[in-house]
């Protein structure tokens, strides 16, 4: 079992008991202990079956909550855990996903309404029996709804990066266990959507018929959904996401590789291309019509190659112009991982990240790095404990210290600043005139119609400090669509302004996203690809980031943090 396991069981656990109204230390016991858990490098499972090793040496991690971890970890459930679900219905950890409903707005649901499932919920909001109710109304009916809709239109959806975690481990085992030559994702994992629906694997050579066995019986599979000759499906992990494997003879890997990464548009537009050059193509191979003779299959490039046609990257295929662009020379040269010199922005303990300047900056220099930005948070989120103008002069001095003593990097002094309701900056201007850079960004009235939004954010621009503007759209993917505004006026006056637009890689977020990313590209706009990592470990999303920028056909030049450290100060300089 997973990290992220226990410190979902977790998590859940601490929600139900507030909806029973337990104490609130021992709820706050089992938060903490499933936030470090989820933290923890070191896998718990590993560490509960080693002597040598406890897990009470994780910070927040007692005797009571190592017993219950090794209790997860026999049977996949705890005693506290099972009586909560008996007292409260299985809806109720589904509730919880709702935007809006907190435990406690729940636990008065449930005291008056014993609503089951997410269908009663809707109901007492379309009856607006929620209005009855003490500290409700009927504005949180409309947002109840809303989240709801939300909900079951991304229900059966995974981030890119449970994909990712899910497919590294399968393929590793998969190789190990049945010894497949060659293990590869591929549908819309290997494209980079932001989500995924489920996640195609590819077996290929000796082994590659063992892998469905091994598959089967991974030790994260709940449920054997079919196994055949060829092809074995199955669902992985508590979240359920459905992995597809399909064995494979060499000969064909090439063919089926581009069949299961090409979106549908992408694969019927090639599929005609073929017809027209009087060959039939399909997962098995490319062959002539007339007389069945085999023309390529055995990898995607002799494929493409047959119709006249450029490799096309996996994150192009999407019938998105790409076909055309392959056959006249006019693919770009995508953006890799390894041109980013630089990510900026970050989070520290200064407000809500898990680590120190000096951690951050020594982990940027562990990626590589030529600099990095430390950007924490304005004082309007109090909740992230944000800086106010004293503490961001102090900040901004803090920084330069740390940047003098040749770490190894350059450490850029930065701020991620609140735009308040009415498009003010969060922090004073000479405040924000002593840090290098400084990230503009909307947390919070995410529902003001569109002209007031636009109006907001082009306010927030007219700073000379402002150099970014973060996270574009606001989007929370699988919880909060992107707020409404006039996009193509905004990007005018960015690039007008000389402010970058990010593309933050949080999986979370991957805000901007691909079809916004091209359509600013064409009105001039230039970009920032950063982490707004809160720890160490998620300077690695870096790779989520790039993977947006790709799929929206952007090159090593369209991003500035992928120039050198002193061509990067100049293109930060105020204006």
């Amino acid at each position: 079992m997973e990290n992220r396991e226990f410190a979902r069981l977790l998590a859940e656990t601490a929600d139900l008991m507030e909806i029973a109204g337990e104490d609130g230390f021992r709820i706050r016991s089992y938060r903490n202990a499933a936030a470090a858990i989820a933290g923890t490098p070191a896998r718990v499972e590993e560490m509960l079956r080693n002597p040598e090793r406890k897990v009470t040496e994780i910070p927040g991690v007692g005797k009571g909550i190592a017993a219950v971890l090794q209790e997860i970890a026999e049977r996949g459930s705890f005693e506290r855990r099972d009586e909560l679900l008996k007292k409260y219905p299985p809806g109720a950890l589904e509730m919880l996903k709702i935007q809006g409903l907190g435990p406690k707005s729940l636990a008065v649901l449930f005291s008056h309404f014993e609503p089951r499932t997410i269908d009663d919920l809707e109901k007492l909001c379309q009856e607006h029996k929620l209005q009855d109710l003490p500290r409700m109304g009927a504005k949180l009916e409309e947002k109840v709804l809303r989240s709801i809709a939300q909900y079951r239109k991304s229900a059966g959806r995974f981030l890119l990066s449970y994909g990712s975690r899910a497919a590294a481990e399968l393929t590793a085992y998969l190789g190990e266990k049945a010894g497949a030559r060659r293990v590869t994702a591929a549908g819309s994992y290997r494209r980079g959507r932001e989500t995924i629906g489920d996640l195609d694997l590819l077996a290929t050579g000796v082994g590659a018929r063992e892998a469905l066995d091994a598959l089967a019986g991974h030790p994260s599979v709940t449920e054997v959904l079919g196994k055949g000759e060829n092809k074995a499906s199955v669902k992985y992990g508590g979240e359920g996401l459905q992995v597809d494997l399909r064995a494979l003879p060499e000969e064909s890997f090439g063919a089926a590789l581009q069949y299961f990464t090409g979106s549908k548009e992408h694969n019927v537009a090639l599929r005609g291309r073929a017809q027209r050059m009087g060959l039939t193509l399909n997962e098995y191979g490319l062959a002539r019509v007339e007389d069945g003779a085999r023309v390529a299959g055995a990898t995607e490039e002799e494929i493409y190659a047959a119709l006249g046609l450029a490799w096309i990257p996996p994150e192009l295929r999407e019938n998105q112009g790409e076909i055309e662009a392959a056959a006249n020379g006019g693919l770009p040269r995508l953006i890799e991982v390894g041109d980013v010199r630089g990510d900026v922005h970050m989070h520290t303990r200064e407000t809500d990240g898990r680590a120190t300047l000096e951690e951050m900056a020594e982990a940027g220099r562990a990626m590589g790095y030529e600099y990095i930005a430390i950007t924490d948070h304005s004082k309007a989120l109090a909740m992230a404990n944000g800086l106010d103008e004293k503490r961001v002069i102090e900040f901004a001095q803090r920084v330069r210290k740390i940047d003098q003593a040749k770490l190894g990097i350059r450490v850029f002094s930065g701020l991620e600043c609140d735009i308040r309701k009415d498009g003010a900056m969060d922090i004073e201007e000479d405040a924000l005139a002593q840090l290098d850079l400084v990230i503009a960004s909307v947390h919070s009235h995410f529902s003001l119609e569109p002209a007031a939004m636009t109006d907001r954010i082009l306010r927030a621009m007219e700073s000379p400090s402002v150099r970014i503007l973060g996270h574009p759209t606001g989007r929370v993917l699988l919880h909060r669509d992107a707020y409404a505004y006039e996009f193509e006026q905004v990007v005018k006056e960015a690039v007008r302004r000389g402010v970058f637009l990010e593309i933050n890689a949080s999986p979370e977020r991957l805000d901007l996203h691909a079809p916004l990313i091209r359509a600013a590209k064409a009105l001039g706009a230039r970009f920032v690809i950063s982490t707004d990592a809160h720890d160490p470990k998620h300077l690695a999303n870096i790779r989520f980031g790039v993977q947006m920028a790709r799929r929206g056909w952007l090159e090593a030049g369209d991003a500035i943090n992928t120039r050198g450290v002193e061509d990067f100060a100049k293109a930060i300089e105020k204006s």
